[in-house]
């Protein structure tokens, strides 16, 4: 993940900070405020320790990924208005594929969910449409080759 940068929205950077604070709290008190299992148990390695230290070993790589995001995010921003007749993050696009009308907003990594309107800009159709304007055919050839046509750009971001 080195040298990426993390495009997220005020309120997900604010979750992603609130989630990192919590984590931090709870990995302390639970490596300072309770004995650790023992190791061994009899000659047998104790679950109860295996368990602790995966658990242990799972929060620290969470902390440890969401330092990474916070080190190197960017918040998404309305671009000047000179600049929003393209697409980039953050911009709502609507468009026809294949004589069907679509709507995505265009997100980072985070906050993509096709479910609900938002993809990647590292999608392979988030990728494609980026710095394309109004009127735009944009071909995607994955899994199987879809034009896009570019009938709106918008940007909304709070």
């Amino acid at each position: 993940m080195e040298g990426k940068i993390f495009y997220v929205t005020k309120e997900k950077l604010k979750n992603l900070q609130k989630e990192h604070d919590e984590l931090v709290v709870t990995e302390h008190q639970k490596i300072s405020g309770q004995e650790a299992p023992r190791m061994l148990e009899s000659e047998d390695i104790n679950p109860e320790f295996v368990s602790y230290q995966e658990e242990v070993t799972s929060m620290r790589d969470r902390i440890d990924e969401l330092k990474d995001i916070l080190e190197h995010h960017q918040i998404i921003k309305n671009p000047p208005k000179e600049q929003q007749n393209t697409v980039g993050v953050g911009a709502t696009v609507k468009m026809d594929v294949g004589g069907n009308k679509a709507e995505f907003m265009i997100t980072g990594t985070l906050e993509a969910d096709p479910m609900v309107g938002k993809i990647s800009n590292e999608s392979p159709v988030g990728k494609a449409l980026l710095g394309h304007k109004i009127g735009d055919e944009v071909i995607v050839d994955s899994p199987e080759k879809t034009t896009y046509k570019i009938r709106d750009i918008k940007y909304e971001v709070s």
